[in-house]
Order: structure tokens, then sequence, then C-alpha cells
């Protein structure tokens, strides 16, 4: 049983109706931090939700949000465990206008989802922007309380159902970013069996297929929202060490780091690098702040730039596979979407 949404409210600061202008950005690349992206912007008075705060990406991302004079909601899925990132978003806020609250919520369970959903909406107060940030990665098999496999039901349905439910509440002219990853190239989604009840279970598939799902959500929202000047986008943040695999033991990850080695060498790639923490944030960042509607909407984004289509068949290149984007695979997948979550 999951317990009702808790909303603690840490520096907060009197609503500011007038935007400052933000300075048209420089061009960033995968070296690019989140503070460099974010370099002479003033975003006082900009509120914006992020989810999976408590640590890795999601608390870099909030933290230079922060730092810059946003208003940022934070998702969390304990309050008691955020400690560290209370502690990280309380410096950002220091001596500035930047301020956050945290929401405890759990994406993997729907009625978690609806009752938050129901608390930010009876608050009527609107978002510039939602950073899809939270995720789970190569979970053991499992079905969550609503019957659903983990990874797809926490990675994509939750999210699905949270920002479908608040999408009254972005602004014009907002953003939905939602964060995929380069491992959307292992599998697409199957709409038949998205439980895995008729086959055999994998865990970086079913990872896989749930970063797809992220990826054409994406296209989905971008396209039922576009006419209110929303514009939505998947993001490949880049790999960075976090505790994200964290089902992984150490020779494990060693081991997948070596695979995605090979498999670049034998598809004449260059080696994968590992990005930091910040580095991971930047592309998130300025897809919510700084990048064209118009240019990124209904895209894949890797490194502060809009990814080329790439259907090489190694699971670990660059680039989006064409299936990520598919426009009538985005809408089958969101009328699936609908089903299952009204029938949990």
């Amino acid at each position: 049983m999951h317990p009702e949404p808790i909303i603690i409210s840490v520096l907060p600061k009197p609503a500011i109706n007038q935007l400052k202008e933000i300075t048209m950005p420089l061009n960033f690349n995968g070296k690019s931090t989140a503070d460099q992206v974010l370099e002479g912007i003033d975003l006082t008075g900009r509120r914006i939700l992020v989810t999976g705060v408590a640590s890795g990406i999601g608390l870099e991302t909030a933290r230079s949000l922060v730092a810059k004079g946003a208003h940022v909601v934070g998702t969390v899925r304990s309050l008691e465990k955020a400690g560290a990132a209370v502690d990280v978003l309380r410096g950002a806020a220091t001596g500035g206008s930047g301020s956050f609250i945290f929401i405890e919520i759990d994406l993997a369970s729907l009625k978690s989802v609806r009752a938050t959903a129901e608390k930010l909406s009876a608050t009527k107060q609107s978002f510039s922007a939602v950073i899809a940030n939270a995720g789970v990665m190569a979970t053991p098999h499992s079905l969550t309380e609503d019957g659903f496999e983990t990874q797809f039901a926490t990675n994509h349905l939750g999210h699905f159902a949270l920002i479908t439910e608040i999408a009254p509440l972005i602004e014009e002219n907002g953003r939905v970013v939602v964060l995929s990853s380069q491992v959307h190239r292992v599998a697409d989604v199957d709409l038949v069996d998205p439980n895995f009840e008729h086959q055999d279970y994998d865990a970086f598939v079913a990872y896989g297929r749930s970063k797809t799902a992220n990826a054409l959500f994406a296209v989905a929202f971008d396209r039922r929202h576009r006419e209110r000047g929303i514009r939505a986008t998947s993001v490949m943040p880049g790999n960075s060490l976090t505790d994200l695999p964290r089902n992984f033991s150490e020779e494990q990850l060693q081991g997948l780091f070596a695979t995605v080695g090979k498999a670049r060498e034998e598809a004449g790639l260059p080696p994968a690098e590992l990005k930091t923490v910040a580095q991971a944030a930047a592309t998130p960042v300025w897809a919510a702040i700084l990048a064209d509607g118009d240019e990124i909407g209904g895209h894949y984004l890797e490194d502060c730039a809009v990814a080329p289509v790439n259907d090489l068949d190694s699971p670990f290149a660059d680039g989006v596979r064409s299936y990520a984007l598919d426009v009538d695979t985005a809408e089958a997948l969101w009328q699936k979407s609908e089903a299952l979550v009204r029938s949990a």
C-alpha cells in the first residue's frame, strides 16, 4: 500500500510572473555541462518539474536549474532517502532566487501517480517545462501491483499517466523532455506482449523496449500539443556512472563496458566515452530551456543536438533507430498506454 504523496517545501520563494529574457545559446556538444549550458541565464520565475531528483542525472539537472533561479518541483520515491539531495539543492539555492520542493511518488504505482497528479493539478500552478528523468534499469523480472512489467511500468507508463494528467498545467510554448537511452537500439516496443507473458524475459531487452517507449511517447505528445507551442522531445543524456545500474554487480558492469567496446569496434566506431554526471545533465537542460522547439519537437536528441537516424544493427551505435520515431507506432503505443492505465 502506497502512502499519499507528501509535499515538503524547502526555501520557498514568492511567485514571479515576469520572466527574464533568455540569452540565445552558443553551440554545445557532448563535453558541455549543465552549468555551461545555463551560463549567463536567469531562470527566476520558471517552475519546472523534474522526476527522479534523489541522485544522478536528475539531481544534477535540478541543481543546475535551481542555481539559476528556477523553482524546481522534484519527485523522489522516498523522502526519507532524499536527505543528501536536499543538502545539494539547498546549497544551490543559497543566495539566489532559486527554490525547490520534493514530492514523494512511486512511478511503478498508478495509484501513487494519480494521487500526485491530483495534488499538482489542485495547486493550479503551471510548469514551463517537465523533465521525465526517473527510471530503473535491467531489473529482475517482476510485475507491479497493477500487473505490468516493472521497467515498462516505471519508465514509460508512470510518466505517461503523470504527464498526460498534468498536461493542462504546462504553459504555452513549454517543453516536455523525456529521457530515453542508447539502449533503445536493443528493441522496439512490443504492444502485443508488453509484460513478457508469452516469451522469455530478458532484462536488457525489457529496458530497451521501455526506452523506445519513452521516445515514442515524446513523438505522440508533441503531435498532440504543438498547437499550444508545447514541444516534446526525447533525450539520450549520455552514459555516466550513476546508481541506475544498481542491479549489476561490479563484474557485470565491467562486462557490459567490454561488450559495448567490442561492439563499437566491430562496427568501425570510435570507443565509447563515459560522461560525467554534469555532462549527462546538459542535453536535458538544453532541451528544456534553450533549444528551438521547432527544431527539437518530436525528435531524439544527444550531445545537445538532434541525433541522426541510424539504423545500423549495432545496439551500441550512436543516433536513433527509425522505429523510435515512427509516428504510427507512437500513436499505437499511446492508445495501448491509455487502455492499460484505464484498466489498472
